[in-house]
């Protein structure tokens, strides 16, 4: 029965909002573990501003459009609708198998997907494809790294970042999370970016979680991810090389069971 459900009765965190928890809670379901929602992140669209109103109407001057993810995607577009119908867009590239799969429910195909979806790859295999006269757009969220904008101006692009949303950390979240971890209520916790850590950190802060954080084992997503985690001081149990849900839970189960 363990052997087949290696997450039998575990609570594990998972840190999406209502309408991108429902995979990652069936996935945890399946090995038999008890999905804990609690989002520990949240976007919201920014006020309409001139910088962005001016990237919308000069849309048909670019070469490149850059998508780092599918928030980026779709908060885009809520704009695009209300700006910039009649511009052509550039040619679009794309970070994620998801981002590139929400784009097409959009209307339109990515003309480049890095082989693995972190910035890093993503610069050493689009590089190629620009050049010094090259014009690039970047909507990107209030928290986004600088590395790709910074790592393009190196090979000679223009790079133009707009930021299109905001990233914050939801107050209901804030409660039930501190009121778990307080409670020793979450075995396992999950983290998908370097911002879904700070906001959990910062509730733990501000409550005094720090001793019950150690009992918990902890998973991520990602490299930065990984680093952002060490840089609190924690230890991180689980990291997968393929930066999926499924293979950070597969991951989780690897150590687990190692530890059996």
């Amino acid at each position: 029965m363990i052997q087949s459900l290696p997450l039998l009765d575990k609570k594990v965190l998972v840190p999406r909002g209502e309408n991108q928890a429902k995979s990652f809670s069936q996935l945890v379901e399946r090995y038999g573990g008890i999905p804990i929602e609690i989002p520990l992140i949240a976007f919201r669209p920014i006020e309409k501003n001139q910088r962005l109103h001016d990237a919308l109407m000069a849309l048909d001057t670019y070469d490149w459009l850059i998508f780092t993810s599918n928030v980026t995607v779709e908060t885009f577009f809520s704009f695009f609708k209300e700006e910039g119908q009649g511009c052509t867009l550039p040619k679009i590239a794309v970070i994620g198998k998801r981002t590139a799969e929400v784009l097409k429910e959009m209307g339109f195909s990515p003309e480049f997907v890095p082989s693995a979806y972190v910035a890093e790859t993503f610069v050493e295999e689009f590089s190629p494809f620009i050049d010094r006269d090259s014009r690039v757009l970047l909507p990107k969220g209030n928290l986004a790294r600088e590395y790709i904008a910074r790592s393009l101006h190196k090979f000679g692009a223009q790079v133009d970042e707009v930021v299109i949303y905001e990233t914050y950390l939801p107050d209901s979240s804030r409660d039930m999370l501190a009121d778990m971890l307080a409670n020793h209520q979450l075995d396992i916790l999950t983290f998908t970016s370097p911002s879904t850590v700070d906001h959990l950190m910062d509730v733990v802060k501000e409550y005094g979680l720090d001793e019950q954080l150690r009992s918990c084992l902890i998973s991520c997503i990602g490299p930065v991810t990984e680093k952002k985690l060490r840089a609190y001081g924690l230890t991180v149990h689980a990291s997968p090389k393929e930066y999926t849900v499924k293979e950070m839970i597969r991951s989780t189960i690897a150590y687990l069971e190692m530890e059996e």
